[in-house]
C-alpha cells in the first residue's frame, strides 16, 4: 500500500518526541517479516505493553462437519440468526489452515476492543454502515466495502442502527493486492483493475485521553486472551508508514473484459496465503459475435472455489439467490447448469455482484454449513431440471 501519515510525527525515527505535557512519547514499530517487511511507526502517550489485569485465555474451538459425500454444495446464509457483536457474532462456515470464513450479523454493541495477534482480517460488508474505530483512526464503512485490518491492529466496530451482514475472512498470512498488478517498487500498474486512489485509509487520527478501565481481547495461540487496560488504547498522537486498515469498495473495481471470455483471475482483488479473493462486479461481457459469455466448464484439480452472492442474478447459476454460498470442491468439474449457456448467447452485460475465494488446500465445513446445506444443488446439472 502507499505511504500514509496521520497526526504529528517527528522528522526522524527513533528520536525523542514529547507530548504537549512534556512527557516523552512511546514509539512503537508495528511491522512484518522481522523488520524487513512493511511497517508503520506509532507514537503513544502510554506504553502499548501497559496492562492493569490479565484475564483468562479461552481456546477457540472449530467444530467440523464431514459430509458423507464429496459433492458440490450450496449453503443458504439467509436463515442464519443475527446474534452477538462484531466479535462474538461471527459464525464460522468454512476453514482450513490458511483461511477462516464466517458470516456475521451483529445486533449488539461491544464496548471492549479487539486485536488479532495471529492474522490479518477482511470484513466484506454486504449490508450495513458504521465505523471501524482503530488505533490508526476511524474507518467508515458502507455496503460492498472490503475492510482490511492488518494483524496487530487494535479496533472495535460501531455499527449504525439497521441490518448488518458481513462476510469475515481471517488468515495467518498477509492480505495484499495481487503481486502481478504491482511493479518492483510496489506501485499499482496502469493495467490493474484499481489504483491507489481507490484504497481509503483512516481519513484522520483521533487521539484519546479517556480515563478509566477498558477491556481488550487479543487473539493469540489459537484462543482469546482477555486483558484490562487502565488507559484508552487509542492514545496514539501520530503515525506513519505502510501498515494500516483501509477500505476498498467493489464499485471502484474496474472489470477487465475481452473479445472472448476472460478467466477468473481477472476478477482477483486480494491475495493471501494459499488463497485469493475475487470480486465479480457489474460489467460488460464479451463482444465477439461467437463468444460464450458464461464461464466454461472447468475442474478445480488443485483448488476449491466458494462464491458468496451479493446482488443481481448470477448468469451461470440457477436456484442460487442473494446471501447463498456455493462450494465447488477440488476433484469435481463444474460449470453453467443446463440451458444457461444457450440463454446467455448475445447477452452483453451483467449486473451481478459476488465475492469468491479460491483456496489451494481443501476447505472444511462446520455444523453451521450442515444446518443450512441445500443438498439438491449437487443434482442441479441434470437435464431433467431444465425449466421449460
Amino acid at each position: 500500500m502507499r505511504y500514509v501519515e496521520r497526526g504529528e510525527v517527528p522528522a526522524k525515527r527513533h528520536v525523542q518526541v514529547r507530548g504537549e505535557d512534556g512527557r516523552l512519547l512511546v514509539e512503537e514499530v508495528l511491522g512484518f517479516e522481522g523488520f524487513s517487511g512493511n511497517e508503520s511507526i506509532l507514537y503513544h502517550r502510554h506504553s502499548p505493553c501497559r496492562i492493569k489485569e490479565v484475564g483468562a485465555h479461552t481456546p477457540l474451538v472449530r467444530e467440523e462437519w464431514v459430509p458423507e459425500a464429496h459433492v458440490h454444495r450450496l449453503t443458504d446464509t439467509n436463515p442464519v440468526v443475527p446474534q452477538g457483536d462484531y466479535l462474538t457474532g461471527r459464525q464460522l462456515l468454512q476453514f482450513n489452515a490458511d483461511i477462516e470464513v464466517s458470516i456475521c450479523k451483529p445486533i449488539e454493541e461491544r464496548a471492549g476492543f479487539y486485536r488479532n495477534g495471529e492474522g490479518d482480517e477482511v470484513l466484506f460488508v454486504h449490508r450495513g454502515t458504521g465505523v471501524v474505530e482503530t488505533i490508526f483512526g476511524r474507518v467508515p464503512y458502507r455496503p460492498h466495502d472490503y475492510v482490511v485490518i492488518p494483524r496487530g491492529t487494535t479496533y472495535r466496530v460501531q455499527h449504525d442502527p439497521g441490518e448488518q451482514v458481513w462476510l469475515c475472512f481471517t488468515t495467518p498470512g498477509e492480505i495484499e493486492t495481487p503481486k502481478r498488478y504491482r511493479n518492483r517498487y510496489g506501485q499499482l500498474l496502469e493495467g490493474a483493475p484499481f489504483s491507489h486512489r481507490d484504497f481509503h485509509p483512516p481519513p484522520e487520527l483521533e487521539s484519546h485521553t479517556d480515563p478509566g478501565e477498558h477491556e481488550l481481547t487479543v487473539r493469540v495461540r489459537g484462543g482469546l486472551q482477555q486483558f484490562v487496560l487502565d488507559h484508552h488504547p487509542f492514545d496514539v498522537v501520530g503515525w506513519d508508514g505502510y501498515v494500516y486498515p483501509y477500505t476498498f469498495n467493489t464499485d471502484d473495481f474496474e472489470p477487465i473484459s475481452g473479445r472472448i471470455h476472460q478467466p477468473p483471475p481477472v476478477h482477483q482483488t486480494f491475495q493471501g496465503q494459499n488463497f485469493v479473493i475475487c470480486s465479480f462486479c457489474p460489467r460488460e461481457l464479451d463482444w465477439d459475435p461467437q463468444a460464450v459469455a458464461l464461464p466454461y466448464h472447468h475442474s478445480n484439480v488443485q483448488s476449491e472455489e466458494a462464491i458468496y452472492y451479493v446482488a443481481g442474478q448470477f448468469g451461470s447459476r440457477r436456484g442460487v439467490d442473494v446471501g447463498m454460498v456455493t462450494l465447488h470442491p477440488s476433484g469435481l468439474p463444474h460449470g453453467p447448469q443446463p440451458g444457461l449457456v444457450e440463454a446467455s448467447l448475445g447477452v452483453r452485460r451483467t449486473e451481478e455482484l459476488a465475492v469468491m475465494w479460491d483456496t489451494f488446500h481443501p476447505l472444511r465445513l462446520t455444523p453451521l454449513a450442515r444446518e443450512h446445506d441445500q443438498p439438491g444443488y449437487a443434482l442441479s446439472w441434470s437435464d431433467d431440471l431444465v425449466e421449460a
